[in-house]
């Protein structure tokens, strides 16, 4: 008999047109690390009296389906988890290539997705419906390997012994490196970067409503938030001097490659708190900004992330 092993493991990806229905093709084979996907479902402890001092049979709680996938950020993969964080881009180019994606924040419903991780040896392959991207975050430093983690919320799972993906699309796997990645502030490259976390959140708002599955009705977004925490050896004073006068600035946080292919993410509007200077021994002196984005008055949004790539639509 078999046994499951990761290195085996695969995961493929489609858009449903409708929420929690997974399409019937369409879908394509994605790369990742890890995932946690999965659905699980508690048992309640009887609280009834009366029957001796052993428990009564537990009851079944409600099905919980969530989970982290961690994903490398390359070219091509990475474009259907920003679209499933903030919506179909708007992309221009045109035959062969080089297209570009340009995704916004602020939009009101987010699509949904399929997917279906697959253990062929069991066999085993767990689709799992009406799957929206709640979280997205990455870090940026010197060194390691580039990855973003996606937190996910699903509507329900479904194993099955053979696959409800067919035969997934084939992306070329083009990966970014922390050694492709820069960092600039309005518009001038920002020294002194030892790293930076970068966390975007729809808050999605889980629709808990009666149903026999025990399934949800839908995950809504609610008001976004776009975080960071920036390391910073303490060089100048130009960024305490904006966080102790309260006026934003604006980030870039791009990656490029010789070959032409971009990942530019964008935050328009970012707010830095007084940060604590410490002298904590002999070493350089570091300082930590825990900033805050919000939405930009004069382009009417929070972000904007731009992918050039040889893809012609997502």
């Amino acid at each position: 008999m078999a046994r499951a092993q990761g290195a085996r493991a695969r995961m493929a990806l489609a858009f449903e047109t409708t929420y929690g229905t997974p399409p019937g093709s369409g879908y394509t084979r994605m790369p990742f690390a890890s995932a946690t996907l999965g659905a699980e479902q508690p048992l309640l402890n009887s609280e009834l009296l009366g029957y001796g001092r052993d428990p009564l049979a537990p009851i079944k709680d409600a099905v919980t389906a969530d989970g982290d996938v961690v994903v490398p950020i390359d070219a091509e993969a990475f474009g259907f988890w920003l679209k499933a964080a903030f919506g179909a881009p708007t992309t221009t180019g045109s035959s062969p290539g080089p297209y570009t994606h340009t995704f916004q924040s602020g939009s009101w419903t987010l699509p949904s997705m399929a997917i279906e991780t697959a253990m062929p040896e069991v066999p085993r392959y767990a689709m799992y419906s009406g799957v929206v991207l709640d979280q997205l975050s990455w870090q940026m430093q010197r060194s390691g390997l580039l990855t973003a983690t996606a937190r996910l919320v699903a509507q329900g799972e479904t194993v099955a012994t053979t696959s409800g993906a067919g035969t997934p699309a084939e992306l070329d796997l083009i990966r970014f490196g922390h050694f492709n990645g820069s960092i600039k502030r309005n518009g001038t490259a920002l020294g002194n970067v030892v790293s930076t976390e970068i966390t975007y959140a729809n808050n999605l708002d889980r629709i808990e409503t009666i149903r026999a599955d025990g399934m949800i009705d839908g995950a809504d977004p609610s008001i976004a938030a776009l975080t960071g925490r920036t390391e910073v050896r303490f060089a100048d004073s130009t960024l305490v001097s904006q966080a102790i006068g309260g006026t934003p600035c604006e980030l870039e946080f791009a990656y490029g490659l010789t070959s032409g292919q971009s990942f530019t993410f964008t935050v328009h509007a970012v707010y830095l708190p007084r940060p604590r200077i410490e002298i904590s021994g002999p070493q350089g002196v570091q300082a930590s900004f825990d900033w805050q984005a919000a939405r930009d008055a004069a382009l009417g949004r929070m972000c904007t992330a731009v992918l050039v790539n040889d893809i012609e639509s997502y």
